[in-house]
């Protein structure tokens, strides 16, 4: 996840009063992709799991390129036009303000492991691959998937949040290089299509079959694309969203690309094409009357999401320590309970840790830009 992303519910950009919209839809998909990738990690635990629908779970990696693709959408929507206001000014107040979303929790998840790796130690069962501890200032400073290790350690997923921080720091200088909104419409199509397209050619020369593949080689440059290509998306919904037939549109870019996987065709160019016209039409489609990702629960899940992406791993690696004998065939009735422990700990988390932590965080003064001022 993201970054994983986790940015719908980051609606006001600061100060300056402007905001930007959320999409209901877009943040209860979040949730939805969020325990994708729960059961991705699990899957090889539940017993008795039929193996097409063990196959489809295999492919819960892949929420983490939706998840990149939303994050571009709603940063460029959320802090776009503030930062051309702003200047070089504002970004220090863009960066404050993503890190204030993102590494509270992660740091309280990696004080856990670190918790856990600890009590590891002192019972002799310390695994030094599963926790490195002389990686752990990099995982603390969310540098861990900047080409500085060579495999996934303390919290997996927080990988992700990792190649996102590196996303925000390219994304204000990108913001003042281009602006979508002076190119025509067939132009930022074709930029979606040229950053999918440069995805694939870089993964594909690398000796990458899927998105999934060498995590720790591939992650930025995959969270870059994607997220570049987000931000792209983020604006024909600006400039389609009243149109009806846009969203036809984009759903058969979407089915085609979908076809196109299924007939064999490579994933590392077909998904984030897929995923891409999927979120367009997401996004176009949301508010519509009788939308069911309208939901109340739905959007909650959303809202938890950044939660339960980054606490379940390491809640399932301590479940099977605590509960589990044969980690290869975990009853039914032990995977609910920790499916109900991962909606419970993503709850309390959400509300007593990431919102009052990121509500501290940006009570903080940070130094204001100078006003605009115009001729």
């Amino acid at each position: 996840m993201a970054a994983v992303p986790t940015q719908t519910s980051d609606r006001t950009a600061g100060r300056g009063g402007m905001t930007a919209p959320e999409l209901r839809a877009l943040t209860s998909v979040r949730g939805l992709a969020a325990w994708f990738v729960v059961l991705f990690h699990i899957r090889g635990s539940i017993a008795g799991l039929p193996r097409a629908v063990e196959a489809v779970l295999a492919k819960g990696y892949l929420a983490v390129d939706f998840f990149f693709l939303m994050s571009g959408f709603v940063i460029w929507l959320t802090y776009a036009e503030r930062l051309r206001v702003e200047g070089p000014a504002g970004v220090p107040r863009f960066l404050w303000r993503r890190i204030a979303r993102i590494w509270p929790l992660h740091l309280v998840i990696l004080g856990a492991g670190v918790a856990l790796a600890l009590l590891l130690a002192v019972t002799g069962r310390h695994d030094p691959t599963r926790f490195p501890f002389d990686e752990l200032p990099l995982h603390v400073l969310l540098l861990q998937n900047w080409g500085f290790t060579h495999a996934l350690g303390w919290n997996d997923p927080a990988w992700s949040i990792s190649c996102e921080l590196a996303a925000y720091l390219v994304f204000p200088w990108a913001v003042f290089a281009v602006d979508w909104r002076r190119l025509p419409g067939w132009a930022v199509v074709g930029a979606v299509a040229g950053m999918i397209t440069l995805l694939h050619l870089i993964l594909q020369a690398g000796g990458a079959t899927t998105l999934g593949t060498d995590i720790t080689r591939f992650g930025v440059v995959r969270c870059l694309a994607e997220f570049g290509a987000g931000t792209a998306v983020a604006a024909l919904w600006q400039r389609w969203r009243d149109r009806r037939d846009a969203a036809v549109a984009a759903l058969l870019v979407a089915v085609g690309a979908a076809s196109g996987w299924a007939l064999g065709m490579p994933e590392t160019l077909t998904v984030p094409l897929l995923f891409a016209a999927a979120l367009l039409a997401l996004a176009l489609t949301s508010g519509a009357r009788g939308n069911p990702l309208e939901g109340r629960a739905l959007h909650y899940l959303g809202q938890i999401s950044y939660s339960t992406y980054l606490a379940h791993y390491l809640l399932f690696f301590a479940f099977k320590l605590a509960f589990v004998r044969d980690a290869s065939d975990v009853p039914l009735a032990l995977i609910a309970l920790y499916l109900a422990m991962v909606l419970a700990s993503s709850v309390w988390l959400f509300h007593g840790v990431e919102r009052p932590a990121q509500r501290l965080l940006n009570n903080w003064k940070v130094r204001d830009p100078p006003p605009c001022r115009t001729a």
